[in-house]
């Protein structure tokens, strides 16, 4: 089992003997996502795998707390924040604006990249560098200004 997926289980029994309603739904939600990807991809999955999952629910929360936000529904949009920032706990660190800069930066210098058309293999560098850490749709706007897009 990845350490990422124990440490989820762990949280899980705690909500459990804490009487933690509410965060035991969110962890619960996140094993059922987990799991769901080992039964169709018959495979245990990884660190790696179980980040990109966690990245994915993040952002799909942060979009519907931000149309929330937009249609006046408060209340829902709090809720959406709250999951987030529980499925945020097992996420590394976010990088800062500088750490982004220079990863870019490399992975430019790594692949030769000189035009916007080669933005494609720049991206397939930088991806697993900062998966999980950073916005994937700014890290994508900053190797197009760099790049002259």
């Amino acid at each position: 089992m990845s350490e990422l997926k124990g440490r989820i289980t762990d949280a899980v029994k705690a909500s459990m003997r804490a009487g933690e309603k509410d965060r035991l739904g969110v962890l619960r939600m996140v094993s059922a996502a987990i799991k769901q990807v080992e039964v169709d991809e018959r495979k245990e999955l990884t660190d790696e795998d179980v980040l990109t999952i966690l990245s994915k629910m993040v952002k799909q929360r942060r979009e519907a707390e931000e149309q929330y936000e937009q249609a006046g529904r408060d209340e829902l949009a709090a809720r959406e924040k709250a999951e987030i920032d529980i499925i945020s706990e097992f996420l590394p660190q976010p990088l800062s604006d500088d750490e982004i800069e220079q990863i870019v930066d490399a992975a430019i210098a790594e692949t030769g990249a000189a035009s916007i058309k080669e933005m494609g293999k720049v991206m397939g560098v930088v991806k697993p560098r900062v998966q999980g850490r950073a916005d994937l749709g700014q890290v994508s706007g900053r190797i197009k200004a760099k790049l002259g897009g």
